[in-house]
């Protein structure tokens, strides 16, 4: 029997099982996994090593990550939305700059980060003892499943902390030479806490990608026709973000090809925003509402008794009578969207703020919440969806448009075909050439990926910099900001704690000083 078709996954907080370490007395580096028995008799059985792949997919609830500062803090830092006057301070240092290695949000993402490898490093120090215990073919299938989402999830933790505190990737050469993130496999390590290379910190995600894609591997054959919405790891989970890896490193051919590998596998479908799934709602906007869709790759399993931080807080502050949101969207973006563009109604909706000056503004709506959790009176909460195929295209697009000798013919088939999914009509075709292909590229992902954390690195990666003008009501600290390409700040400082911990010989960032 395919063990992928069977295996069922509770998310629920396994607190007698896992508990991760957070003060700040210690590195981060060194908070491993604390066990109600010693760490060396843990894990001997494959139930106990599955028990320690559930609070390693806990882990990824942490109000830090993917359902708080991880998505949020680099959208707000940049120039897709605006404080607004009167708003209660919260994530304002970041949206004005005013960036420490102290901050509190940043420092709690970086340990939030390197619990996760701390937790996969643990399952894969104990779990060769659980090998030489299996006796059937499906407990060794289950035992690989398990493995390559402890090398996955090691992946995607190292591969964010290289997106928020190292510089962009430009080539091997530079790469070598450039300060990447201190690189820990081991659970029981004297490994010293110095930074590798940027190169070597990509190899060592790389590295695990591959290893997780192989263990991972899918008999397509029993899966059932889909792999979509899934809240576990699989390896084409692996290949997704592979694909997104290739073109943070400009590795252009590759990320075509693990991008196709997603798209071309059928196994995923873009979520339409006209095709109904409900009597009045379709499925683009199902996915917003109750965070189920054809499109989503993974995304963090939430329930209503489990479940992490609350992404539309900020946007919306509602309190039953009115809302305050901190943030609204810049004009500038809202106007990007064309007529018969769906994303704009599912995304964005006009309120009359609580405020005294009674501002009325598009707010986020994509982020009001899931309805199920909404009901049980848990507000702006809903599940994050770090992959979806909507990525997988717009990746392709920009590396078919990046290659040495570039393809804007599918290119813009690929954003076409995004628009299709999307547009209430949409007849014609897009014509891309070398003045317009990348413009257009990035104007697409500021409005599918909205608030999704990936506009801090597109504009870093580009070398781009922006310029915020001030707006209705918004807050006169930080409207008027100017920022140069390549600011210091566009690398987040490694945390100050990390830096004078005992032991350490951590290189600071240009941010830090």
């Amino acid at each position: 029997m395919n063990m992928f078709t069977t295996k069922i996954k509770s998310l629920l907080l396994v607190a007698a099982t896992m508990i991760a370490a957070a003060t700040l007395a210690t590195s981060c580096l060194e908070k491993y996994p604390e066990y109600a028995i010693p760490a060396d008799k843990a894990i001997n059985t494959l139930e106990e090593l599955d028990q320690a792949a559930i609070g390693l997919y806990d882990a990824f609830k942490s109000s830090a990550l993917y359902s708080g500062y991880l998505t949020l803090l680099p959208d707000l830092q940049c120039d897709l939305a605006y404080a607004v006057n009167g708003y209660t301070n919260t994530y304002g240092n970041i949206w004005r700059w005013d960036i420490l290695a102290t901050n509190s949000e940043i420092t709690a993402t970086y340990a939030a980060l390197y619990d996760v490898i701390s937790r996969a490093n643990f399952l894969l120090e104990y779990a060769p003892r659980v090998e030489a215990t299996l006796t059937t073919d499906g407990q060794i299938a289950t035992y690989e499943q398990i493995c390559g989402e402890a090398y996955f999830a090691r992946a995607l933790a190292y591969s964010e902390l290289i997106k928020l505190f190292c510089k962009p990737y430009e080539s091997r050469e530079q790469a070598e030479n450039t300060p990447g993130v201190v690189i820990v496999t081991k659970y029981n390590t004297d490994e010293p806490m110095v930074r590798s290379s940027l190169a070597k910190s990509y190899d060592r995600v790389i590295e695990d990608l591959d290893t997780a894609a192989r263990l991972m591997d899918i008999d397509e054959s029993a899966l059932g026709g889909n792999l979509y919405n899934a809240v576990y790891f699989n390896e084409y989970t692996a290949y997704a973000l592979r694909s997104r890896v290739a073109l943070y490193m400009k590795e252009y051919e590759t990320a075509i090809e693990y991008a196709s590998m997603v798209i071309d596998s059928n196994l995923y479908m873009l979520s339409s925003a006209t095709e109904l799934i409900t009597s009045d709602m379709s499925h683009f906007t199902y996915m917003w509402q109750y965070d189920d869709a054809t499109e989503i790759i993974w995304k963090v399993g939430f329930t209503v008794n489990s479940y992490g931080g609350a992404l539309g807080r900020v946007f919306f502050n509602y309190d039953y009578s009115s809302m305050k949101p901190d943030y609204v969207p810049a004009e500038w973006v809202l106007s990007l969207y064309d007529a018969n563009d769906l994303r704009y109604g599912n995304y964005f909706y006009s309120y009359t703020t609580g405020y005294s000056h009674g501002l009325t503004w598009p707010l986020l709506v994509k982020y009001f919440g899931n309805q199920n959790f909404f009901n049980s009176q848990i507000l702006h909460t809903l599940m994050p969806k770090p992959l979806r195929l909507a990525e997988q295209y717009l990746i392709r697009a920009e590396a078919y448009a990046e290659c040495d000798t570039p393809n804007y013919a599918l290119a813009a088939a690929d954003i076409a075909t995004l628009r299709a999914a999307r547009y209430q009509s949409y007849g014609g075709g897009v014509s891309l050439n070398d003045d317009n292909a990348l413009t257009t590229i990035e104007e697409e992902r500021i409005k599918e990926l909205y608030m999704e954390g990936f506009r801090l690195m597109d504009l870093k990666r580009w070398h781009k910099g922006f310029e915020r003008t001030p707006q209705s009501e918004s807050l006169e600290n930080g409207s008027s900001l100017h920022i140069e390409a390549d600011d210091p700040l566009f690398v987040w400082p490694i945390p100050q704690h990390e830096l004078e911990s005992p032991g350490a010989m951590i290189e600071p960032n240009d941010s830090n000083k």
